[in-house]
C-alpha cells in the first residue's frame, strides 16, 4: 500500500484522504484520519535518528502498518492516549506487525487489548531519538486520559497531541458534571495556564488547532459545562 503524503500541512484531514506531514525542527508530525469516526493517528519521526513516536493505533490497521512502514519503520514507543476502543482497534495488530512496546496511564491501562509495556504519569518524559514528550494527565473523558506536549529544538513552539481531552470548541465529552469538573480545571491549569497561544493542539478527532484561538473560550465551557 503506497500512501502519498499532502503538504502543505493544513490539519484537515478525513477518513481515506492522504496523509498531511508537517515538518519542524528535527521532526516530521504525520497526521492521519481512520475509521468512519474521523480517529486522528499520529507519527511523530526523529529526523536525525529515524526513531519515531505512534500516538493511537486507532483502526484500519493496514493504513496504519502501511504508514509507519513507508515512513518510519523504527517505531519506539505507541502511546494509547485513553481507553476507548475507537482509539485502540488497531493496536494488536500494529505491535503484532512491529514488535514495538506501548505505553499507557495506568487507570486506562487494563482496558486495552496489549498490556502496556511502559505506565505514563503526570510529568514523565517519553525520548524518541532527540525528541522529548511530556507526559500531561488529563482526567476526566477518561480517568486516565493523556497529553503530550513536545516542543521542538529551535523551542519555536508546542506542539500538543490532546487525546479526546480538548479540541476546537472544548473539552472532551464527560460523564456527569464531576468529571467535567475535573477536566476543565486540569485543561486549564495543566495546559492553558502553562503553554502560550501559538501552541498547536492536535486532537484524537478532527482538525487542529491552537490554544490562542480556545482561550477566549474557556470561562463560556464552564458556565455551559460540557
Amino acid at each position: 500500500m503506497d500512501l502519498t503524503l499532502d503538504q502543505p500541512y493544513t490539519g484537515h484531514v478525513t477518513p481515506g484522504s492522504n496523509p498531511q506531514l508537517r515538518k519542524v525542527d528535527g521532526a516530521r508530525i504525520i497526521k492521519m484520519s481512520v475509521a468512519a469516526g474521523d480517529n486522528n493517528v499520529y507519527l511523530i519521526e526523529c529526523t536525525t535518528t529515524g526513531q519515531a513516536l505512534l500516538i493511537d493505533a486507532a483502526n484500519e490497521p493496514d493504513r496504519v502498518i502501511a504508514l509507519v512502514q513507508q515512513e518510519a519503520p523504527e517505531i519506539r514507543l505507541v502511546v494509547t492516549t485513553h481507553r476507548h476502543i475507537d482509539h485502540w482497534w488497531a493496536l494488536e495488530d500494529v505491535v503484532a506487525a512491529t514488535g514495538a512496546p506501548t505505553a499507557a496511564h495506568p487507570l486506562d491501562a487494563d482496558a486495552l487489548p496489549v498490556t502496556p509495556s511502559r505506565l505514563l504519569t503526570d510529568g514523565d518524559v517519553i525520548s524518541v531519538g532527540t525528541l522529548t514528550f511530556e507526559v500531561i494527565h488529563l482526567s476526566g473523558h477518561t480517568p486516565g486520559s493523556l497529553a503530550l506536549a513536545f516542543t521542538p529544538r529551535d523551542g519555536a513552539r508546542t506542539h500538543l497531541f490532546t487525546g479526546d481531552s480538548l479540541f476546537p470548541g472544548g473539552v472532551g465529552k464527560t460523564a456527569d458534571a464531576e468529571t467535567f469538573a475535573t477536566l476543565i480545571a486540569d485543561v486549564e491549569t495543566k495546559i492553558f495556564d502553562r503553554y502560550p497561544d501559538d501552541t498547536v493542539v492536535y486532537p484524537g478527532h478532527g482538525d487542529d488547532t491552537t490554544l490562542g484561538a480556545e482561550r477566549p473560550h474557556l470561562t463560556e465551557w464552564r458556565e455551559r459545562g460540557w
